[in-house]
């Protein structure tokens, strides 16, 4: 089977996956419409003030559209964190205090947190640093999460758990909200005192209902990832109990200002926007997501998540083997961007990473994995981890030239 047949083959036997998809966009739409109609969103939300941020009706008014979408009581969108890293590094040190422990239950966290907790790096202000305790659970030989272990990991200074919903730079499969839920129930039951914190990054609106929703006390997030829709041009999130979202805040700000703070230097109408637009375009990046799964299984590489299975987050990984063939896959797929497709992508180290990174990123918002891009860390097994997609027919167009790049397995 040639490439363009491999590529049909796969857009017919996905029909069935993308009408439920859509389904549950619909689903995720209405609830984003209601917090819109609840807080009688309109033209004059989408001002702003300068300096300091103070009385921003639209920013204040987006935190709690964003709220009520989240099933939280509370939220702060703000453009000043830098990066979904940021937001979660803001609630850990708004959360914890020197003698505390934080327990990571889903195994090794994402390389950009080694350095936050102070698993790498020094002198840098890390948790580690202000005496704040590290444990993880390691997962299972199968890359899930150790249910039996769980049952009595958690102590009495254990003041957060770690839950990352995504899969990150591991194999193993992203967290669903029921297995979230199930954490967050056999987690209180040892001690309720414990503040479950869901890294939610790449699964806002995966599914029909978000961690707050299921009882996580606290979750952080990128808006340059899902809920951005693709057109926020900065910053990030925190959503879930009101006094928790202000101590966050107060770690991006300052004690006694904490969210009351913050211009948002016109952006509020995009604010708004890529929240409105958002359940649409993480729609259109699972189905490129299955597309790149159906496709690369049948070519014979390992894929994660497999095909045919629901979506758990916008990433999908491939075992390709080589760093030869993750350079090719993605030099094909920057061809095949919209911006920047003549850049030639090397491998490279990047702030926050352990290994040299390739990535292919030709979006319109630098970085923004909400946009279709891909990138590995130059280390065995060598997979390229594919996120987003503003509609997967340009998926299906980039994987014409990523295919030709790398073959068949073997």
């Amino acid at each position: 089977m040639d490439d363009l047949s491999l590529l049909k083959a796969a857009e017919t036997a996905l029909l069935p996956i993308f009408s439920e998809i859509d389904t549950q966009v619909k689903q995720n739409l209405k609830k984003v419409l209601e917090a819109f109609r609840s807080y009688r969103v309109g033209v004059h939300h989408f001002s702003s003030v300068s300096g300091y941020g103070h009385d921003d009706l639209g920013r204040e008014t987006l935190d709690k559209v964003f709220a009520r979408a989240m099933g939280a009581e509370a939220a702060a969108v703000r453009v000043q964190f830098v990066s979904g890293t940021h937001a979660i590094a803001c609630a850990l040190f708004g959360v914890l205090r020197p003698g505390d422990e934080m327990l990571a239950v889903a195994g090794a966290p994402y390389d950009t947190l080694e350095e936050v907790i102070g698993l790498r790096g020094i002198a840098q202000g890390s948790l580690a640093e202000f005496n704040i305790k590290y444990r993880e659970l390691a997962l299972t030989k199968r890359g899930t999460i150790d249910w039996q272990a769980l049952n009595t990991a958690v102590k009495d200074n254990t003041r957060l758990v770690l839950i990352q919903r995504s899969c990150g730079y591991s194999w193993r499969q992203s967290l669903s909200i029921e297995e979230i839920e199930k954490i967050i129930h056999l987690v209180k039951q040892q001690n309720p005192n414990t503040v479950c914190f869901v890294d939610n990054c790449y699964g806002e609106f995966i599914e029909d209902r978000e961690p707050t929703d299921v009882g996580a006390d606290l979750m952080a997030g990128s808006l340059i990832k899902n809920p951005g829709g693709t057109i926020v041009t900065a910053g990030g999130y925190i959503a879930g109990k009101e006094e928790l979202v202000e101590a966050a805040a107060c770690r991006l700000t300052a004690p006694g200002i904490g969210s009351s703070g913050g211009a948002t230097f016109d952006q509020n109408r995009l604010l708004f926007q890529g929240l409105f637009l958002a359940p649409q375009m993480v729609g259109e990046a699972m189905k490129g997501s299955h597309l790149i799964a159906y496709v690369f299984d049948k070519l014979g590489y390992p894929v994660n998540p497999p095909p045919l299975v629901p979506r758990r987050d916008v990433i999908q990984a491939i075992q390709l083997g080589s760093p030869e063939k993750l350079i090719a896959f993605c030099r094909a797929i920057q061809r095949y961007s919209p911006v920047g497709s003549y850049l030639d992508p090397v491998p490279a180290e990047m702030p926050g990473y352990e290994s040299q990174l390739v990535m292919a990123g030709g979006t319109f918002i630098d970085g923004s994995t909400s946009e279709f891009s891909a990138d590995g860390p130059l280390r065995e097994p060598y997979i390229v981890f594919c996120q987003g997609g503003t509609h997967w027919t340009h998926v299906a167009i980039a994987l014409e030239s990523a295919i030709e790049a790398v073959g068949k397995a073997g």
